[in-house]
């Protein structure tokens, strides 16, 4: 999107330094991450950066609306609910499509969520591009340019509210064997709380306690939720000690509700040129007769599950549950990010924080995937380079 440096960045780039790129965050824990991280930062210009704000203060707005809260308790009677809910989310990740409408770029709203996403790892990954390519000190991650400390203390100030650090814990179901751990890793380094998978924890009265390294029951004073629900349900396995709908005696740094809440629910609801038009399958009137143009996904899946892409007639008549499915028109992604083979398409997660005095939330960093496939996700970009997890920079 900016040509000036996407040239540089081209001309400079070598199989060399991604390894070398690659070798330096395996390096910070003897891990190479799961995921494909991509070879490449996407350079946004400031008209596609004012775009992606406006969007995502939109969507601010609709979540920040007095009623807010009464617009979605049927998410919440179609799932679990969580007691002690808070005010509002404490995380809101906003994705985008980077599409083309009437011959002109746009971005569009992907899918909208109430959960924490990499925000330590993102962070992380702009040090190590910077370390490869030094120009890149003249770009920012962070969208409304606040500074890297700046960014750290809203961040820890969100996950930790003041409390002991081991009072703290990043909870998820068996953290060792999930695709972003590296993620649970960089916040364990920088925020010193430990990672806690929720078979470990142990239910006294209303309170929670894990067990640390040398024996010692601490108390749980703070959950960092990593927890999804869909994956919690799958696990028939799993032996928990406590229930999420107990009664505890905990702050949530990210209650589940809003996962609920803040999801695809809202996606029929949102109106503007940034929104996508989406439907409810229980308030479908009549199913398109171009449903090549749409695609059919569940509600509150996580990572592109259950997601049909090649929609018929028969697909939709066989969902039973029709109030937990929507149809969404297709957008025309535009590969944008010129890679030394090809185009690459590119979608932008704007990642914010809402501090807990705020009126509304703050936009902070970002998270890039870049994809060559029908869509975003991982098995639609197998075998294929220049695809993957990655940032968006802005020019300081």
């Amino acid at each position: 999107m900016i040509d000036l440096y996407r040239q540089l960045f081209n001309q400079q780039f070598s199989e060399q330094k991604y390894k070398a790129f690659q070798q330096d965050i395996a390096d910070d824990f003897d891990y190479v991450p799961t995921f494909r991280m991509a070879e490449s930062p996407f350079f946004i210009s400031e008209e596609l950066k004012q775009q992606l704000i406006e969007g995502s203060e939109q969507v601010i707005e609709f979540i920040t609306q007095p009623n807010f809260k009464e617009l979605t308790d049927q998410a919440l009677l179609l799932n679990t609910r969580v007691p002690n809910e808070d005010a509002h989310t404490t995380f809101l990740a906003i994705d985008f499509g980077i599409c083309e409408e009437d011959g002109q770029v746009i971005p569009k709203l992907i899918e909208v969520q109430g959960f924490p996403s990499l925000f330590n790892f993102q962070q992380v990954l702009y040090g190590k591009f910077q370390k490869q390519y030094p120009f890149l000190d003249e770009f920012t991650p962070y969208i409304t340019g606040i500074s890297e400390p700046e960014y750290a203390h809203i961040i820890e100030e969100a996950i930790c509210n003041g409390h002991a650090k081991e009072n703290v814990i990043l909870l998820e179901i068996e953290p060792e064997k999930q695709n972003t751990k590296i993620d649970f890793y960089y916040c364990r380094r920088d925020l010193g709380i430990p990672i806690v998978c929720v078979t470990e924890l142990i239910k006294k009265g209303n309170q929670l306690f894990y067990t640390d390294a040398s024996g010692r029951e601490i108390l749980v004073k703070r959950i960092y939720n990593r927890v999804i629900f869909d994956e919690l349900e799958l696990r028939k396995d799993l032996k928990l000690n406590f229930s999420f709908s107990d009664e505890l005696d905990v702050e949530w740094a990210g209650h589940p509700n809003w996962f609920f809440r803040i999801s695809k629910y809202i996606l029929p609801m949102l109106k503007g040129p940034y929104f996508i038009e989406t439907t409810l399958l229980s308030e479908l009137k009549e199913i398109p007769s171009d449903l090549e143009n749409y695609v059919l996904k569940p509600l509150f899946s996580f990572s592109g599950s259950g997601v049909v892409f090649h929609v018929t007639r028969q697909d939709i008549e066989n969902v039973q549950e029709k109030d937990l499915y929507i149809l969404q028109k297709k957008v025309n992604y535009i590969p944008i990010l010129q890679a030394p083979d090809g185009k690459v398409k590119v979608e932008v997660r704007v990642l914010c924080v809402w501090q807990k005095d705020a009126v509304a939330p703050t936009l902070l960093c970002n998270l890039v995937r870049l994809s060559r496939g029908e869509m975003i996700g991982v098995k639609f970009n197998k075998d294929k380079d220049w695809v993957g997890g990655s940032l968006g920079l802005f020019k300081k």
